[in-house]
């Protein structure tokens, strides 16, 4: 079940930094402060790279940084969705009698 209208990460992160300037934390996870800001500000995701960088500072699981944005973008997709896509109608596959019993043996 999707969470409604989850927190962006960087709402998140924003919390986890406490009294830690964006600066400070950028310079310790080794990125620049524009790329930690526009992540902090929901202007950019979380990436796998970054996931790694702010699992290992807080001591978290970089699955934990990569569901909050997977399930973000989910809610995010859902509500500007115009269009449905209808589901496919499975048929049961008959087998070809002319593949029975010509399987090669190893």
């Amino acid at each position: 079940m999707r969470m409604y209208n989850p927190a962006h990460p960087g709402e998140v992160l924003r919390e986890f930094m406490g009294d830690m300037t964006v600066s400070d934390l950028a310079g310790h996870l080794g990125v620049t402060r524009v790329t930690l800001s526009r992540l902090i500000n929901g202007n950019s995701g979380v990436s796998a790279e970054m996931a790694l960088r702010l699992s290992e500072a807080f001591r978290t699981s970089p699955e934990l940084w990569l569901n909050m944005q997977t399930q973000y973008d989910l809610w995010q997709a859902s509500q500007a969705r115009k269009e449905k896509v209808t589901a496919i109608k499975r048929r049961l596959l008959e087998p070809n009698p002319k593949q029975i019993g010509t399987r090669a043996t190893a």
